[in-house]
């Protein structure tokens, strides 16, 4: 099984959306996959890595479609704190199932039926969230690090105690083809929330800059 989407379905059993997380675990193609101990965004910035074709494809396709109905589009960038330490404290198996409960969490507070949480190496997740308000795309993703704290999974590693995620958050209003920008502010927005601490949210609004733009031309 190589789909590496997992939608929202709240009329399933929650064991069955877990096995359909499972089932998203399953790393994107990359020429070079993140090991497991990484932290595959936060070390990346600047480093410009493949994506895999399921995350370049759903952001293609949210700024095509947002720049259509010239409406906003968000992006979420989502990782696992401490992941490494996680990792070396409990191995391999209890790692997977961390990530697979943490993973089904995410995608029951996906906002619309439609909305997808992709998987991005070992410990990362990617959300794209074309025509979501600004301020709804900031409250599910402060749910999302709610839901996810609250599932008290044990990270003797982390002084918080329990397993945390961070999150980056870029607002964009796209306009022509898709600009690979768009991803790196959402990933720089995610390196400050882990600058910050454990279980951050960062966002980056680039709408402002381009207003600015568009008035000057």
């Amino acid at each position: 099984m190589t789909n590496t989407t997992a939608s929202r379905d709240l009329d399933e059993p929650f064991w069955t959306r877990v096995r359909l997380a499972i089932g998203a675990l399953r790393p994107v193609r990359q020429e070079r996959a993140p090991a497991y101990g990484q932290a595959a965004i936060a070390r990346s910035i600047g480093m410009k890595p493949k994506l895999g074709p399921r995350i370049d494809e759903q952001l293609a396709q949210g700024w095509t479609s947002a720049a259509a109905r010239r409406v906003s589009l968000s992006l979420l960038v989502i990782e696992v704190d401490r992941f490494a330490e996680y990792f070396t404290a409990y191995g391999k198996e209890v790692t997977d199932d961390c990530l697979a409960e943490i993973a089904a969490t995410l995608c029951s507070l996906l906002p619309r039926s439609g909305d997808s949480c992709l998987r991005l190496g070992r410990a990362s997740f990617v959300i794209v969230l074309p025509d979501l308000p600004a301020l709804m795309a900031r409250a599910t993703a402060a749910k999302m690090l709610d839901a996810v704290r609250r599932l008290s999974l044990a990270h003797k590693e982390s002084h918080s105690g329990v397993v945390t995620v961070s999150a980056g958050l870029a607002v964009t209003n796209p306009s022509g083809g898709y600009d690979r920008k768009f991803f790196e502010a959402a990933a720089e927005a995610l390196k400050k929330s882990q600058r910050r601490g454990m279980g951050r949210l960062e966002g980056i609004d680039l709408r402002p800059a381009q207003e600015r733009k568009r008035k000057a031309a």
